[in-house]
């Protein structure tokens, strides 16, 4: 149900503004939201990728310039949470939860799940929608090694974020009401069902 609230109201209140803001600055503002989001604001990928990929589908950017963008952004992202883990610890982490708008419990499963998991684990959580960001943290606690660290984090971000531009180029640029409100209905079930076995997943392994 969180995921459900944060979806709609992500949708709400950034699908009319993102477009405008996008076309007027250009990929710089690709970098700058991707960063935001990638160091766990309260910024939705899962919004502010399909706005690319609808204004690729447009012909007002390029498909593999916005993605390199998207990509900068994301590392400048996890990097600024691996080094507040690595250097500020745990202790400043679970003091300052709302800062990052995450629940002890949830970063408790993320941390327990690196430590078992390591490189896997990192890789597989910049694909998980919301969460994403978060195991970072985790990576920072433990110093991982910061090659191995950059290199799964930017696989597994490019996945997702290719994935989402091309959402937005074929899904949201439809002239028909009713498949574009077909695509957003699955897209959306697609993220709370991943979202949701994940978490499953986490608390059981724990």
């Amino acid at each position: 149900m969180l995921l459900i609230y944060y979806l709609l109201i992500s949708l709400g209140s950034l699908s009319k503004a993102l477009p405008a803001i996008i076309e007027s600055y250009g990929y710089a503002s690709v970098v700058l939201l991707m960063a935001l989001e990638s160091a766990s604001l309260p910024l939705p990928s899962e919004v502010i990728l399909p706005t690319v990929g609808f204004l690729v589908s447009k012909g007002l950017m390029d498909f593999y310039i916005a993605l390199i963008a998207a990509l900068i952004g994301n590392f400048i992202g996890i990097m600024v949470d691996y080094y507040i883990g690595y250097y500020l610890g745990k202790d400043f982490i679970y003091k300052n939860l709302r800062l990052f708008h995450v629940k002890k419990e949830t970063l408790d499963n993320f941390d327990s799940w690196f430590d078992k998991n390591g490189e896997i684990a990192v890789f597989f959580s910049r694909m998980i929608p919301v969460i994403r960001g978060l195991i970072s943290f985790p990576a920072g606690f433990a110093n991982m090694n910061k090659k191995k660290f950059i290199t799964y984090s930017m696989v597994g971000s490019l996945i997702y974020d290719a994935l989402l531009i091309l959402f937005g180029m074929y899904a949201l640029s439809v002239g028909n009401i009713v498949e574009l409100m077909a695509a957003i209905s699955i897209f959306a079930v697609i993220l709370i069902a991943v979202y949701k076995a994940f978490m499953h997943y986490l608390a059981k392994s724990k």
